[in-house]
């Protein structure tokens, strides 16, 4: 082995270091990228779960309110049908 082969060897060896330090460079970035994506779609994640039990909230209280207008309903209805059987008994 003289020391052109070396110098060649050399040459190589500083050739595929160069590779491998822009490989690791490259999947350094697409790591990088990957943990912005992921805490971005974390924080997305835990908007869109404020919003949800927001809307679930808003939601009971409608049936809440649904339900108390049934039950107006209900006795409304009853009112009626208790005043025309007056008017009935008056009638009859």
């Amino acid at each position: 082995m003289e020391r052109g082969e070396t110098t060649s060897q050399y040459k190589v060896w500083n050739a595929v270091n160069a590779e491998e330090t822009d490989q690791f460079q490259l999947l350094e970035e697409k790591i990088d990228k990957l943990i912005t994506t992921t805490k971005g779609l974390k924080a997305e994640r835990e908007s869109l779960n404020e919003k949800l039990h927001i809307q679930e909230e808003k939601l009971n209280d409608l049936r809440r309110e649904v339900e108390g207008l049934k039950i107006s309903r209900d006795k409304a209805r009853q009112r009626i049908v208790s005043l025309l059987e007056k008017i009935e008994q008056i009638e009859g």
